[in-house]
C-alpha cells in the first residue's frame, strides 16, 4: 500500500479548503462571463436584465424577446449580447421558429472617417417602385446596393415632391454636448413621414449593430403630417443614453406611393419634461463615406445593416399566381433526351408546308401581326393570369359593361319551387338574348281582352318567361273595341335552340296557352309641363335597327284600384326644380282607344286618364335598366296597396328599389312605411359545364393580356400520343414505356393538318428515364403539299393520301423540322448607362449557367459608351461561359446595337436571341429557345409578362405583352437572309422596329412560334435617366 500523507493533510486542511473555494470561484466567474457575452446571463433566470429592468417573456417558439432598453455605455461588449433589436419582430430573424438566426451579410468594418464629412449624410434613391410600406422597399430588386441615384442631404428632413420612390439615408449622428448633462444623457428620437418610415440607430459606429428605434406604420396606409411627431406610439423611441464624444451610425428608410405629401423627418430631444422634438440639423450629422468619385457598379462601400435585410423577404405562403406552382415543364430539360437518330424511322417522312405561311405575299407595314397564330398547349401550363382577373375580365366573351351590370347570371338556371313562378328569369337576360316566349303576340292580346280576367284570376303557366313592361292601370276593365290587329311578323320567330353559353334551351311552346297578365308599378320621373302634348300624340320615331325592338310591347292593363284623386303639387327636397302640377285630362273613350292603338303600333305605352297618365309613367326603354323595372304584383298585394293608397298619393309614388333611400329622403317619409325586399336564401340553381377555352381561337388576340396559352383538348392530345407510342413500340419492340405526358403543343392548319411537338417522359427497359421531344405532323386525308422546292424534293407523292384503312389522319415525320439540342444561343443586348440593370442581368445569366450546367450560350453586350460603370470589367468578373464586349460611340440606338451584336457572331448555324436588359429568365429558357427555332422553318417570339410597379417575380402582378415582339429568337442564317435590322429607318427613333422585322420574317416564309412562357418576366422600370437622357434641372445648370 503506498504511503499517503494523512497527518500533513490534517494540519493543512484549512489551506486546502481555501484553495478549493478559490478554484470554484474562479471557475464560476469564467462561466458567468462567458454566458454574459452570449446574452444568457445567469441572472436572467430571475427575469431581470443588467440594469434591473424586467425582460419580456419568451414566445412559444423559444425565441427570447428583446431587452426593454439598452445602454450605450455597455456598447463595448459584443453585439451578440443584443440578438434582436428593439421594437423588432423576433420572427424576422428566426423564420418559422428556426433555432438559428439568418446569416446576414452585415458590414462590421467601418471605413475611415474624416472631419470634412460633417454637415451632410448619404442619400440613396430607389425610383419607380410602388407601395407605401418599407417592407416593399426591401423587396426591390436593387435594394440596398444599386440605387437609382446617389446624393447627399444637409439635414434629416427630405421632401423631393415625387411619387413611387424609396429613400435610404445613412451616416453618423454626433450628439450635442449642450443637450446632455456633462456630456452624457438620455435622448429620445421620433420620426414623421408620409407614407411609412423606419429609424434605426446603432449603439456605436458599426452598421451591424443597428436597432429599430421608431417607425411610422408597417402596412403602407399609415402617415403623419409634417412635424407630427406624436401621432403614433411607435414614432417615439425609448430614451437612449448617448455620449457626446462618440458618433453613432443611423439609418433612415422611407417609402412613398403616388398619393399624399411626401416627406420624412427625424427629430430628437433631451429626455426632460416639456421639451419638444427638433429636426436633426447639419451640425450633428456626418457622411458615412464619400461617394462622389465612385461609379454605380462600385458597391463595396455601401453599408449593409439589419435595416436593409430584416423583413425584406415575404413569408412563405401559398402562391397567389397559379404559374408559380411547380410544373414538370420547368425542369424537364434536365432529363436525358432520346437520341434523334433512334426516332427517324418511327414515322414515315412527309413534306411540311402549312398554308398559313405567307411567303412572298405582299404585306403592308406592321400587317404581320395579323398573320401570327397561337399554338395549343396540353396539359394546362397555368399561364392564364387568374389572379389579375379581378379588374380585367377580358378572357370572357361578355363586354365589361355587361358583366358589371348582370354578372354571370345568364349561365345559371334558377330552380323554381313546385307550383311557383320564375320571376327572376327575365332579369338574368340581356335584351339581345331574348326568347320568343318573352313577347306577347297579338293573339294573346285578343285572348286577354276577351277574357277580362282580374289580377287574382290570371292562371300562371309553368316555365313561362315574363317580360315586365310599363303599363298604366285604366279606369275600367278593358274590352275589345276593335278587331284583333294583324300579328306582327317581327315577333313570329321560329323556335330554335339557344347557344351553349346561354344555358338550357327553352321548352317548346304549347298550342293552347293561357292568358298572360302583367301588373307593374309605374316608374317615377319628371312631370311634363302644362300644355305639353300627350305621349301618344308625338310623331312616329324611326327605329334605330330594323327588326330589333328596344322597347317592350304594350301589355293589357288590368284595373286594380279605383280612379285615384287628381294629383296635387308637392315640394321636393332635392336639388332639381319643383315639379309642375299636371292636370289629368279625361278624353272620350274613342279617343283613348285610338291613342292606345297608335301607341301599340309604335311599341309605346298609351296614356290613360288617371294620375299615372302623366309623364311619370315612362316606359322602360331596354332590358339594361333592370334595376328600374319592378316585379309583377302578386295576388294579395292589391289589398295592401289599396290601404296605403292615400299615403302614396300624399307622399308620392316610390321609385325603383335601388333609389328607395333617395326617394325616401326626398319626400321625408318614415322608414317604417316601406317594405324591405325579401331574400330567398333557399334558392338553388342549375348550371351546365361550360368550357370557355372552346370559345377561343388561335388568332393572335391583341386585346386580352391576361389570358394564357390556348388549351388543347385532352382527348386530342392523348390520341396523338397513343398513335406515336404504338409506332414507337412497333419499331423498337416495346423498349419504351410511357410514364407521363409532360407537354404537347399543336399548331393547327385546317387545310393540310396539324403540327405537334411531343414531349414525353419514357421509361427505358433497362430502368433509365428518358425525354422524348420531337415534332410530328398529323396529315389530313387527301391533303396536298404545296408547290415549293421542299415539296418537289421530298419523297412524298403529289397526291398524298392516308395509309390508314379507316381514313383517319395519320402521323408522319415532317421533313426539315427537327430541332438541335447542342446549338449555341447568343443573347444580344445593347446597353447605355444602366449600371444597376447590367449587374442584375449578368447575375441572372451566371445563375442560369449554375442552375442548368449549360455552357452552350454566350452573352453579347453592345455598350454605347456607358459612363456609370465599366461594363467590360463587369463582364470579366461575371461567371459566364462565354461573352463578347462591343463598344460603340454615339447615342443609344437599339436597332444598330442589335445589328452590331449579331454581326459579331461568326457561326451562321447558331441562334441569336434579340434580348432586353430588364428580363428575368426561367431556367428552361435555353431549352425553350432551341426547341422553337428551326433553321429555315421556325422563329421564336416568346410572350413575356410585364410586371407592374412594385411587383416582383415572387409575387407577379402585371400582364402579358401581347403586342411586343422585341424578344426574338432566330437562326443567324435566317436573320442575314431577311436583311437584319432596319438601321436606316430606325436610327433616331425607338419602337416599331420589332414589328417591321416581323413583317420581313413572315415574308421570308418562316413561321413565328408565339407562346407565353412560364416565369418569364419583364421588370418594371421607367424611361427616366435611360439612354443618356438629361433632366431639366441638369440642363438648366449646364446652360450658360
Amino acid at each position: 500500500m503506498p504511503w499517503f500523507p494523512v497527518k500533513k493533510i490534517r494540519k493543512q486542511i484549512k489551506l486546502l479548503l481555501l484553495l478549493v473555494l478559490l478554484t470554484c470561484a474562479a471557475w464560476l466567474t469564467y462561466v458567468h462571463l462567458s454566458l454574459v457575452r452570449q446574452g444568457r446571463a445567469l441572472r436572467q433566470r430571475l427575469g431581470y436584465g443588467r440594469d434591473g429592468e424586467k425582460l419580456s417573456v419568451t414566445d412559444g417558439r423559444g425565441i427570447r424577446a428583446a431587452l426593454a432598453t439598452q445602454r450605450a455605455e455597455d456598447s463595448s461588449e459584443s453585439r451578440e449580447e443584443e440578438p434582436v433589436s428593439e421594437g423588432q419582430d423576433p420572427g424576422m430573424l428566426f423564420p418559422r421558429g428556426a433555432g438559428r438566426p439568418l446569416v446576414l451579410n452585415l458590414t462590421r468594418q467601418v471605413p475611415a472617417w474624416r472631419e470634412e464629412y460633417k454637415g451632410q449624410v448619404n442619400l440613396h434613391v430607389f425610383e419607380d417602385w410602388c407601395g407605401g410600406a418599407v417592407g416593399q422597399l426591401r423587396r426591390n430588386l436593387h435594394f440596398p446596393l444599386f440605387p437609382h441615384t446617389r446624393t447627399t442631404v444637409k439635414k434629416l428632413a427630405v421632401s423631393p415632391k415625387w411619387k413611387n420612390y424609396g429613400l435610404r439615408l445613412f451616416g453618423f449622428i454626433h450628439p450635442a454636448r449642450d443637450a446632455l448633462s456633462h456630456g452624457l444623457g438620455d435622448v429620445q428620437f421620433s420620426v414623421a413621414s408620409d407614407d411609412n418610415s423606419e429609424f434605426w440607430l446603432s449603439p456605436n459606429e458599426s452598421p451591424a449593430g443597428a436597432q429599430l428605434m421608431a417607425f411610422v406604420g408597417k402596412t403602407g396606409s399609415e402617415w403623419t403630417a409634417p412635424g407630427e411627431f406624436t401621432k403614433f406610439s411607435s414614432q417615439v423611441s425609448k430614451p437612449r443614453r448617448l455620449m457626446a464624444s462618440r458618433r453613432y451610425y443611423f439609418e433612415l428608410l422611407h417609402k412613398q406611393d403616388d398619393r399624399g405629401s411626401d416627406h420624412v423627418e427625424v427629430g430628437w430631444r433631451a429626455f426632460l419634461p416639456g421639451l419638444k422634438f427638433e429636426v436633426i440639423g447639419s451640425a450633428h450629422i456626418s457622411l458615412y463615406t464619400d461617394e462622389s468619385a465612385l461609379k454605380m457598379d462600385h458597391v463595396d462601400h455601401v453599408p449593409q445593416s439589419p435595416a436593409s435585410h430584416v423583413g425584406g423577404r415575404p413569408r412563405q405562403e401559398e402562391p397567389r399566381a397559379d404559374m408559380l406552382r411547380p410544373d414538370p415543364r420547368d425542369a424537364f430539360f434536365l432529363t436525358p433526351r432520346v437520341e434523334p437518330a433512334e426516332l427517324e424511322s418511327v414515322l414515315e417522312p412527309c413534306a411540311y408546308a402549312p398554308t398559313y405561311v405567307v411567303k412572298d405575299f405582299p404585306i403592308a407595314r406592321y400587317q404581320g401581326l395579323q398573320f401570327v397564330y397561337l399554338s395549343f398547349v396540353y396539359p394546362n401550363d397555368h399561364t392564364r393570369l387568374t389572379h389579375m382577373e379581378t379588374d380585367n375580365k377580358c378572357f370572357y366573351r361578355e363586354s365589361p359593361l355587361y358583366l358589371e351590370r348582370f354578372g354571370f347570371y345568364k349561365y345559371m338556371k334558377m330552380d323554381r319551387e313546385e307550383g311557383g313562378e320564375d320571376r327572376e328569369e327575365v332579369q338574368r337576360r340581356a335584351f339581345l338574348f331574348l326568347n320568343p316566349d318573352d313577347f306577347l303576340d297579338d293573339e294573346d292580346d285578343g285572348e286577354l281582352l276577351d277574357a277580362g280576367l282580374g289580377p287574382t284570376e290570371a292562371p300562371r303557366r309553368q316555365g313561362s318567361r315574363q317580360l315586365p313592361a310599363p303599363a298604366a292601370p285604366s279606369e275600367a276593365p278593358a274590352t275589345p273595341a276593335a278587331p284583333t290587329p294583324r300579328r306582327s311578323r317581327a315577333l313570329s320567330w321560329a323556335a330554335r335552340q339557344l347557344p351553349l353559353f346561354l344555358g338550357r334551351a327553352p321548352p317548346p311552346r304549347p298550342e293552347a296557352r293561357p292568358s298572360k297578365v302583367y301588373v307593374t308599378r309605374v316608374r317615377p320621373g319628371l312631370r311634363a309641363p302644362p300644355g305639353a302634348p300627350p305621349l301618344g300624340a308625338r310623331g312616329p320615331p324611326w327605329p334605330p335597327l330594323p327588326g330589333v325592338f328596344l322597347r317592350p310591347r304594350p301589355l293589357p292593363r288590368v284595373p286594380l284600384r279605383a280612379p285615384p284623386r287628381p294629383p296635387r303639387a308637392r315640394g321636393h327636397r332635392t336639388s332639381s326644380p319643383p315639379a309642375t302640377e299636371l292636370r289629368a285630362l279625361a278624353p272620350a273613350p274613342a279617343t283613348q282607344e285610338s291613342q292606345e292603338g297608335r301607341a301599340r303600333a309604335l311599341g309605346l305605352a298609351a296614356p290613360t286618364a288617371n294620375s299615372n297618365s302623366s309623364s311619370e309613367a315612362q316606359p322602360v326603354t331596354s332590358f339594361l335598366s333592370l334595376s328600374q323595372v319592378s316585379r309583377p304584383q302578386l295576388p294579395g298585394e292589391g289589398e295592401e296597396d289599396e290601404e296605403e293608397e292615400g299615403d302614396d298619393d300624399e307622399e308620392g309614388v316610390p321609385g325603383d328599389e335601388n333609389a328607395s333611400e333617395d326617394s325616401e329622403e326626398a319626400a321625408g317619409l318614415v322608414r317604417g312605411r316601406w317594405r324591405e325586399d325579401a331574400i330567398d336564401w333557399q334558392r338553388t340553381f342549375s348550371v351546365g359545364n361550360v368550357d370557355f377555352e372552346l370559345l377561343r381561337s388561335d388568332w393572335n388576340d391583341l386585346r386580352c393580356n391576361v389570358s394564357g396559352n390556348l388549351q388543347l383538348p385532352e382527348a386530342e392530345a392523348v390520341d396523338v400520343v397513343a398513335q406515336y407510342m404504338e409506332r414507337l413500340n412497333m419499331r423498337h419492340s416495346g423498349r419504351y414505356a410511357l410514364l407521363r405526358i409532360v407537354n404537347v403543343e399543336k399548331r393547327r392548319d385546317s387545310a393540310r393538318g396539324s403540327r405537334f411537338l411531343l414531349e414525353l417522359e419514357l421509361q427505358e427497359r433497362g430502368g433509365r428515364r428518358l425525354r422524348l421531344s420531337e415534332y410530328v405532323f398529323l396529315r389530313l386525308p387527301g391533303a396536298r403539299a404545296g408547290d415549293t422546292e421542299e415539296d418537289r424534293e421530298s419523297p412524298e407523292p403529289a397526291a398524298a393520301s392516308s395509309a390508314r384503312p379507316d381514313g383517319r389522319p395519320e402521323l408522319c415525320r415532317p421533313l426539315r423540322l427537327a430541332w438541335r439540342q447542342d446549338v449555341m444561343v447568343h443573347f444580344v443586348v445593347p446597353v447605355k448607362n444602366q449600371a444597376r440593370w447590367v449587374i442584375q442581368f449578368l447575375a441572372d445569366m451566371a445563375a442560369l449557367h449554375a442552375r442548368t450546367g449549360d455552357s452552350r450560350f454566350s452573352v453579347v453586350l453592345v455598350d454605347f459608351e456607358s459612363e456609370d460603370m465599366d461594363v467590360e470589367r463587369a463582364l470579366r468578373a461575371a461567371r459566364l461561359p462565354r461573352y463578347q464586349y462591343l463598344r460603340r460611340a454615339g447615342n443609344f440606338e437599339r436597332s444598330a446595337g442589335l445589328q452590331a451584336g449579331v454581326d459579331a457572331v461568326e457561326d451562321a448555324s447558331s441562334i441569336v436571341f434579340l434580348c432586353d436588359l430588364h428580363i428575368h429568365f426561367p431556367p428552361s429558357i435555353l431549352d425553350g429557345i432551341r426547341k422553337h427555332c428551326v433553321e429555315g422553318k421556325l422563329a421564336f417570339a416568346p410572350v413575356v409578362m410585364r410586371l407592374s410597379c412594385g411587383s416582383s417575380p415572387g409575387d407577379p402582378h402585371g400582364y402579358w405583352e401581347v403586342n411586343g415582339f422585341g424578344l426574338f429568337g432566330i437562326y443567324k442564317s435566317d436573320f442575314d437572309r431577311i436583311g437584319g435590322m432596319n438601321t436606316e429607318e430606325f436610327r433616331d427613333q425607338w419602337g416599331g422596329e420589332d414589328w417591321e422585322l416581323l413583317d420581313r420574317v413572315l415574308q421570308a416564309g418562316l413561321e413565328v412560334e408565339r407562346l407565353r412562357v412560364r416565369n418569364f418576366y419583364h421588370h418594371f422600370h421607367s424611361k427616366r435617366g435611360m439612354w443618356g437622357a438629361r433632366s431639366r434641372k441638369a440642363a438648366r445648370k449646364e446652360a450658360p
